[in-house]
């Protein structure tokens, strides 16, 4: 499957990354060079994705620009200036404004390196493993020996079969949610028109068994504040002495 739309999140305020982000908004911060959210980006784009929606509020001036020129996309702005949405608001507000079909949806400031050469990237392998027919969301999942930045807790068990579950260490085989996703957006078509946390969600498709999850191929990033600036560009750059 190839999937030609995508909703990246990038509207929260990124108040740990203070005081940078009082004058720049978190997904223009750049880590080696490369604004953050352009990983998620470009990634997008080399997998064949054509239109995403992007939601903007801190800085959001800053954004749009630096949207505008962004060259290989179609970028349309879901615009929460007036109010945060949270991040189940803002992606059933985004989806609004693309298609029908499955989306990968992104966070801005989540991203990974060393994918292997010659196979299908993180995202189309993403693509690649989403069955609509037996799953609402299917997640990107990374171990937690292959993070950086993170904060040390496994978020869900993944079973054998791929199902994922809440984070039971009695049950074990823990990942991390790597910020990337695909779903249909007919799972929102009941969400609220208010913020909520898109977690609600999560726990549903958890109750009926549709909630999926795949493994990242590579090294994932996390970089939340000013002092971890530092330890992602390390880590990107020893990947790149190994490409």
């Amino acid at each position: 499957m190839i999937i030609k739309q995508a909703m990246v999140m990038a509207a929260g305020l990124g108040t740990r990354m203070r005081p940078i982000t009082d004058t720049i908004p978190k997904p223009l911060v750049k880590i080696a060079g490369k604004p953050m959210i352009d990983y998620a980006l470009d990634a997008l784009r080399d997998a064949g994705v054509e239109q995403v929606a992007v939601n903007v509020h801190h800085h959001a001036d800053q954004m749009e620009a630096h949207l505008r020129a962004y060259r290989g996309l179609e970028i349309l702005i879901s615009d929460e200036r007036d109010a945060l949405m949270n991040n189940g608001g803002g992606l059933a507000k985004g989806l609004k404004l693309l298609g029908r079909d499955p989306v990968f949806v992104m966070n801005s400031d989540l991203f990974w390196v060393g994918e292997t050469a010659g196979r299908p990237t993180n995202l189309e392998h993403l693509a690649g493993f989403f069955d609509a027919a037996t799953m609402d969301m299917a997640m990107l999942c990374v171990e937690l020996d292959k993070t950086t930045g993170h904060n040390g807790k496994n978020d869900f068990s993944l079973a054998a079969d791929g199902r994922l579950s809440r984070y039971d260490s009695a049950v074990g085989n823990g990942v991390v949610y790597a910020g990337t996703l695909v779903m249909t957006p007919a799972i929102l078509d009941d969400a609220p028109d208010d913020a909520f946390n898109i977690n609600t969600y999560y726990n549903k498709s958890i109750a009926t068994g549709r909630l999926y999850g795949t493994m990242l191929d590579g090294h994932w990033l996390t970089v939340g504040t000013p002092e971890a600036i530092d330890e992602a560009e390390e880590t990107i750059r020893t990947f790149r002495a190994f490409a």
